[in-house]
């Protein structure tokens, strides 16, 4: 222990005389360690952890698909024929996370996350509530399932915690709702559901929600033991077959897929998570051959000294150690500016992984990951360090004090530095590459057509409470009023409500068949979109008017007996071949040859396109007036919509005024957080802006520490050929054929490493399209200028220490000897 505290104080005291080398080390294991355990925080919770449910390789998701092959739920009396006849479950639940709700507190009304759900739902994870009980059986029926199970997020944040919360009653959407359990913390499904509360599913709040044909209900069973997966996946097959004999209409063709829950989780964010992490591996690459090099360098600048201790007997073990002992010290003080600067990007990315991953508020430095970082860090610099201590250690004293400056010039050594900044240069550019794509892609999505300008546009969610309009027309007595309201608040140029705002996701869509065309093939998809509306909502998104006439209240409510709509651009293009001409199309019952004309609804006008989805082309829409709803269904059908408003400046300026207006109207509906468009549209990316945010700053870690190699790779050649250079400056060499010859030297080896990143990105092109498609040849182009780009960056990088080497007076140069 004596000798040890011994290499410990030599190695500090050495440091200590080498402030700029150490706090390039240190900074070096920081930076590369501390992105590394991000990450490496971000994979442990996403990817490698298990669910916070009981046995979670027993669990699966199903979800069904239609006979063209698109997604589509269960519905209700499918869901029923699957739990009574699938024998390879434990429990098999429903559920849908269809709106949130309103809940009325002692501060205040407040918007809560609500899953609706079967009697069965908590027994399928096997997590027993840390208050009260789950559902019990039947308490989906009408009379028992006024009740409630609290989020533990929940019950801290609007009942503080209270332990005797269990009992007491709290409306939800009007409607009285006895609390009879709290979750324990850390408990949640699905997984993005972070605040809310569990309710059992209410069948009879709306009428379609019991029809065969009506498909919204998703499901997750626990697989009894000894069950496996395949299994589970042929008997579902054949139930699905079964029903689809049994009811051609609505079931024929449907298809059931069934996956391990761990795996559907996942299943978006693994590959794209994979490719991040050999980001990051690449980024630790650069920063170990970073420190390895100005260890190196550091050790040819001591070679004399420890040929002095080995001329004086000091052993090859004690040289050894020595040098390791200040390896170790670096790499300790290097782990903990990882784990600081860990906690700085996960703290700044919590709000990117909160909306990005359904796992992301799991995502923490925790023991294992900080013991992971340490290591890593102890390990990159040990193995920096094993080199140059076992050649220091291994030194013959005699020829290195005879060496003078030509200590380290061996050619291996040469070749080893070489091919230390090839190595940089070519994970570098890969990284430029990947970030580039990743920031042309955000920048192509946020210039996208949407359909409307997004600019003045302020977004605010309304959360009614059904119950508190039973039997009463939820348009005439809330919708109209407010819009009256808002829309005369100074700086606000329209106002109209839609129930699923555009950019953010799909949306209810219907099967849709033209009068007077014949039967569509079944596997032909006949679907539009279908969105409720106030006429004001196309003045706020300026959507133009292609054919026919816009809706009117006055018109369509007033005068018609039939429903009318207005349809897209999309719409006509997929239903409509010969386009909306002078004859209004009518959409009908297909399988109805009797109906009526007056019976059909009509398709009144033509607008044009808004993108639902801002990854993907506009589907065929179309609008209806919420004054469509019938009176009776308003309440329940109309309860969660969007109040849009365009303003004249700011958006957030109006805030205040719509908060007054909506209290005016019903102070029990809380003012979720407004939001702009242009904000809309970037939660919409918040993937692919983590992905581009988190690569950029690899990109440029990256190109940091290769320019710093490369800056101390040829400084240190400058320091250790002066008297060469001045021997040849001697015998006439000029200061331009110096700096030609080094320059020469560096252009080689960002050449070289260019080509060899060009190469490794041709060869990982499959890995880095899990995070992003592109075509190897239309982006030839942009590769080979970003490789002409980090030449010059690494020329610039090197252009002082290359000045100072032309800059060398002969005489002094040899002298220096």
């Amino acid at each position: 222990m004596a000798s040890f505290f011994q290499d410990v104080h030599y190695a500090l005291r050495q440091l200590r005389k080498s402030p700029s080398f150490a706090l390039t080390v240190v900074l070096t294991l920081a930076l590369s360690v501390g992105v590394a355990t991000a990450v490496f925080c971000v994979i442990d919770a996403v990817i490698l952890r298990p669910l916070p449910y009981a046995d979670p390789d027993r669990l699966v998701s199903l979800e069904s698909r239609s006979q063209s092959g698109y997604t589509q739920p269960d519905s209700w009396p499918g869901y029923l024929d699957e739990r009574s006849k699938a024998q390879s479950y434990s429990a098999y639940a429903g559920y849908f996370r269809w709106r949130d709700m309103s809940m009325e507190t002692p501060d205040g009304p407040v918007t809560v996350q609500a899953v609706r759900t079967s009697d069965n739902f908590f027994n399928v994870f096997g997590v027993k509530p840390l208050l009260g009980r789950t559902f019990l059986p039947g308490e989906q029926e009408d009379g028992k399932n006024d009740i409630v199970v609290l989020s533990y997020q929940t019950w801290q944040k609007n009942f503080n915690g209270s332990q005797d919360v269990v009992g007491k009653v709290v409306r939800l959407d009007g409607i009285p709702h006895t609390i009879v359990g709290v979750m324990p913390a850390g408990f949640r499904f699905p997984l993005s559901f972070r605040d809310g509360v569990y309710v059992p599913i209410h069948l009879n709040s709306i009428s379609w929600m019991r029809q065969r044909g009506s498909h919204w209900l998703r499901s997750v069973g626990r697989l009894k033991d000894g069950v496996t997966i395949e299994h589970a996946r042929a008997e579902m097959s054949q139930i699905y077959a079964n029903m689809a004999q049994a009811y051609p209409d609505t079931d024929a063709g449907r298809t059931i897929r069934v996956q391990l829950l761990t795996e559907d989780v996942s299943r978006d964010s693994k590959g794209p998570l994979l490719t991040l992490l050999g980001a990051v591996l690449a980024v630790l690459a650069i920063g170990c051959v970073n420190v390895a090099g100005l260890l190196l360098a550091r050790g040819v600048k001591k070679e004399r000294e420890m040929a002095m201790r080995v001329a004086i007997g000091a052993g090859r073990v004690r040289l050894l150690r020595q040098v390791l002992t200040e390896g170790l010290i670096l790499s300790l003080l290097g782990a903990a500016g990882g784990v600081g600067l860990a906690s700085l990007m996960l703290s700044l990315m919590r709000t990117f992984l909160l909306r990005a991953l359904q796992r992301g508020a799991d995502v923490h430095i925790n023991w294992v990951v900080l013991a992971a970082a340490i290591g890593v860090s102890v390990l990159t610099s040990l193995v920096a360090s094993l080199y140059p201590a076992l050649r220091l250690s291994g030194i013959d004293p005699n020829s290195a004090l005879k060496s003078g400056t030509s200590a380290g010039m061996q050619r291996g050594q040469h070749r080893l530095r070489s091919g230390f900044v090839i190595t940089q240069v070519a994970l570098t550019l890969v990284l430029l590459v990947v970030a580039g794509l990743l920031l042309r892609v955000v920048s192509r999505y946020r210039h996208t057509q949407l359909g409307f300008d997004p600019t003045h546009i302020l977004a605010v969610d309304l959360h009614l409470a059904p119950g508190r309009y039973n039997g009463r027309d939820v348009v005439a007595t809330f919708y109209r009023p407010l819009l009256e309201r808002v829309s005369h608040l100074p700086g606000v140029r329209a106002a109209g409500v839609i129930d699923m705002l555009p950019v953010e996701s799909w949306g209810s869509n219907s099967e849709v068949h033209i009068a007077g065309q014949p039967p569509y093939p079944h596997n032909q998809v006949m679907l539009a979109e279908n969105r409720m509306v106030s006429s004001g909502y196309f003045d706020v998104l300026g959507i133009a008017l292609h054919g026919g006439r816009r809706l009117s209240e006055q018109i369509d409510i007033n005068t018609r007996k039939t429903p009318a709509v207005v349809a897209n651009d999309a719409f006509v293009r997929q239903f409509l071949p010969s386009g909306y001409g002078d004859a209004t199309p009518h959409i009908n019952d297909a399988g109805n040859p009797k109906q009526k004309v007056e019976e059909m609804t009509e398709v009144v006008g033509v607008m044009g396109n808004v993108r639902q989805d801002i990854r993907e082309d506009e589907l065929a829409e179309m609008d209806y007036l919420i004054d469509e709803i019938p009176a009776k269904d308003s309440a329940s059908a109309l309860s969660t919509m969007v109040l849009v408003n365009r303003t004249e400046g700011d958006p957030k300026l109006i805030v205040s005024a719509l908060r007054n207006a909506l209290h005016d109207v019903d102070p029990t509906v809380p003012l979720a957080d407004p939001r702009t468009m242009t904000e809309v549209i970037s939660d919409t990316l918040v993937f692919e802006r983590m992905e581009s945010w988190l690569f950029g700053i690899f990109a440029g870690l990256a190109l940091a520490l290769a320019m710093v190699g490369l800056y101390g790779l040829v400084s240190q050649e400058v320091a250790q050929t002066t008297r060469e250079i001045g021997v040849r400056m001697a015998l006439g060499a000029t200061r331009n054929r110096i700096l030609g010859m080094v320059f020469t030297r560096v252009t080689w080896m960002l050449g070289v490493g260019a080509l060899v990143g060009l190469a490794l990105t041709m060869i990982a092109s499959k890995v880095i399209g899990m995070v992003i498609y592109f075509e190897v040849r239309q982006e030839a182009g942009g590769f080979v200028l970003l490789a002409l780009l980090l030449m010059v960056a690494g020329l610039l990088a090197t252009l002082v220490p290359a000045l100072r080497a032309a800059s060398i007076e002969p005489m002094q140069a040899l002298r220096s000897e």
